[in-house]
């Protein structure tokens, strides 16, 4: 020790203390600081000692492996293992390598990108700190929506060199106004893993695994031994309808590029003379749900659309007046958009869009639809009617794909018909002006017009049946014990949330969920109707089975082989599986009881002839005539309609 004698020795002995003090107290702060950002970042960050304990992790890191924050040390070996291990223990300073880390909340450990980096104070190692891609895509980051499920479980580390890029980008997108409702429940869900038992940790997990995916609503078929057993073509019709299935074959039917000019004026003349006495008194009718579509389709000598189009559209709901084009131009597009149906189909001609069109107009003059219905909405539904199968070949997506068709190659195996239908009908109305029904539009209504319509036409996909039933049954429908969120069908009326109608993306559910129904209503028809529309489809499947065989492609309906098939169960499986619960959400919504008691009637008159050993086409039509000639008595009609109800 030596005194400090002198005054100015003495002071400047003062302020070298002070100094010292102010810059320790400066780095004991900021090493606070730096430990919360280490605690609140999105990667997984573990810090050992010089025996390759773990002393330290932050909230990423606990989180992802189940870890308490409080608990004590540990050795690495008891988390981590691979490649980054052996770096992390080999006294290397500095190392980039995959790392596997186990999990208490799952079996199954993770593979994630690893950085190590070693702190000597002396010579020795002291520390090693360990920096992991995040399991869990960051609530900033979930936006993107894939770089988990890109990133896990194939990693290449050679990524990770890029990683100050990466996180440069994702900074970049954290400050834009992104965010998606299944982004806030995924957030919502890793907050609600703070704290919680291991086993609820787990759970919650999996569910943001599945909630990560990109086709939440996307049907899959569930293994039922005894729908299998009892029901196989039920079983193979609903698989085939919700799957886009392999590639197609080049079709012997006209192709798009046969496009139909426009009738001339004798022939427009013609169908105003055609439109008196017994059609203009059927066409009167159109506004029953009983309409006579058969009749329309036999006095019109198989050009039904242009007729009801004109009858509807240019009457009824004036569309011409909407548009601001005049009838002929209307009459010209109705012509065109018939003549590109294919009249050879049974099922997927101009006679099925007819219906379709005229269950749309049915459905349009309900009073809740006609509350939230723009004029140039009811427009786009009834185009989108009229237009949705235009230049069908007859023959599915999974056929098409299957055979490497044209349309497949063309839009990627992916919603080919629909995305076809939609294509050409803008594709025929923009190429001639006196067939262009939007040609007066202003450039925002034309752009509205084109999204309705497209949008309505793609939901016409099967494949997306139950997301779109599932979003409108979430969005208008409160959950009750028994609903259809547990498969139960319960006497108590679905209790409507109207509030939910105030929201314009909403608007678009029930537009879907209009056209969907419309599109397979005939099931939902009066019986001799709905019995017409099963021999149509049949005989179609029939044909497209019949294809495949000849021309050694894989069969997406074997059941529908026209040598074993029964009609009957084909149709019980239908309304059981894809007619039932969407009705029954659609006629609570828009007040129609008759759609379901419709179907239900149906379905039991269906299974009548299942018991009495009736399997073919002919024998359904036999079966039927009888029926028409010797009607039960009203009591029994009653009766089976109440078995039906049960």
């Amino acid at each position: 020790m030596v005194e400090t004698v002198g005054a100015t020795a003495w002071c400047a002995e003062m302020l070298q203390a002070r100094t010292a003090a102010t810059s320790a107290r400066a780095h004991l702060a900021a090493i606070a600081a730096l430990a919360a950002a280490a605690d609140r970042c999105r990667d997984l960050v573990a810090v050992t000692d010089d025996t390759q304990r773990i002393l330290l992790t932050n909230k990423s890191w606990c989180r992802a492996l189940g870890w308490r924050v409080d608990e004590g040390p540990r050795p690495l070996t008891e988390a981590a293992g691979g490649e980054a291990l052996r770096l992390a223990t080999s006294g290397v300073r500095e190392w980039e390598a995959p790392i596997t880390l186990r999990r208490r909340t799952a079996p199954d450990p993770i593979l994630l990108p690893c950085r190590g980096a070693a702190i000597a104070l002396s010579k020795n190692v002291s520390h090693m700190v360990l920096v992991c891609e995040p399991i869990n895509v960051p609530e900033g980051d979930r936006g993107r929506g894939s770089l988990h499920s890109i990133r896990r479980g194939s990693l290449d580390v050679r990524s990770v060199a890029s990683d100050g890029l990466r996180r440069t980008s994702l900074a970049k997108l954290q400050g834009l106004p992104l965010e998606a409702p299944i982004t806030k429940v995924i957030a919502l869900l890793a907050n609600a893993q703070e704290g919680a038992p291991p086993t609820t940790v787990a759970y919650i997990e999996r569910a943001m695994d599945m909630l990560r995916t990109s086709e939440l609503y996307s049907p899959q078929m569930r293994d039922e031994p005894k729908l299998r057993v009892e029901d196989p073509i039920a079983t193979d019709l609903i698989g085939a309808l919700l799957s886009q299935g392999p590639t197609n074959v080049l079709s012997s039917r006209r192709s798009s590029n046969d496009s139909t000019v426009v009738k001339s004026q004798t022939n427009r003349a013609n169908i105003k003379h055609k439109t008196s006495g017994q059609l203009r008194e059927l066409l009167d009718t159109a506004r029953s749900w009983d309409f006579e579509i058969f009749r329309l389709e036999e006095l019109t000598r198989g050009r039904p659309l242009v007729h009801l189009g004109l009858s509807l559209m240019g009457g009824r709901f004036d569309v011409c007046a909407t548009l601001e084009c005049d009838e002929r131009t209307l009459l010209h597009w109705l012509t065109v958009i018939e003549t590109n149906y294919h009249a050879i189909n049974t099922y997927h001609n101009s006679t099925h869009a007819a219906d379709v069109l005229q269950a749309v107009a049915f459905f349009l003059e309900k009073d809740r639809l006609k509350s939230i219905m723009e004029p140039l909405e009811a427009a786009a539904a009834l185009i989108s009617a009229a237009a949705h199968d235009i230049d069908h070949p007859g023959t599915s997506s999974a056929f098409l794909c299957n055979s490497r068709h044209s349309l497949a190659v063309l839009y990627n195996d992916v919603s080919v018909l629909e995305s076809h239908h939609a294509a050409l009908t803008f594709k025929l109305t923009l190429n001639d002006d006196r067939v262009n029904i939007f040609k007066n539009l202003d450039r925002d209504t034309y752009k509205t017009m084109r999204h309705n319509v497209i949008d309505m036409i793609l939901a016409t996909e099967m494949t997306k049946h139950y997301e779109h039933l599932a979003k409108f049954v979430n969005v208008f429908y409160a959950k009750t014990s028994g609903s259809k969120e547990d498969g139960m069908h319960t006497d108590e009326p679905l209790a409507l949330d109207t509030t939910a109608l105030s929201l314009p993306e909403n608007v678009v559910l029930v537009k879907r969920m209009m056209i969907k129904c419309a599109d397979v209503s005939n099931a939902s028809r009066p019986l001799k109707f709905a019995v017409e529309w099963a021999r149509r489809i049949a005989e179609e499947y029939f044909l497209q089975t019949d294809e495949e065989k000849a021309k050694d492609l894989p069969v997406v309906m074997p059941m529908f082989d026209r040598a074993t098939c029964s009609i009957p169960r084909s149709q019980i499986g239908f309304i059981d599986y894809i007619i039932i619960d969407m009705m029954e959400a659609w006629a609570a919504f828009i007040d129609m009881p008759e759609l379901v008691s419709h179907a239900r009637s149906n379905h039991a008159r269906w299974r009548e002839l299942d018991d009495a050993g009736v399997t073919t086409i002919a024998e359904v039509m036999r079966a039927q005539r009888h029926l028409a000639l010797h009607p039960p008595p009203a009591n029994t009609t009653a009766n089976t309609n109440a078995t039906a109800e049960e």
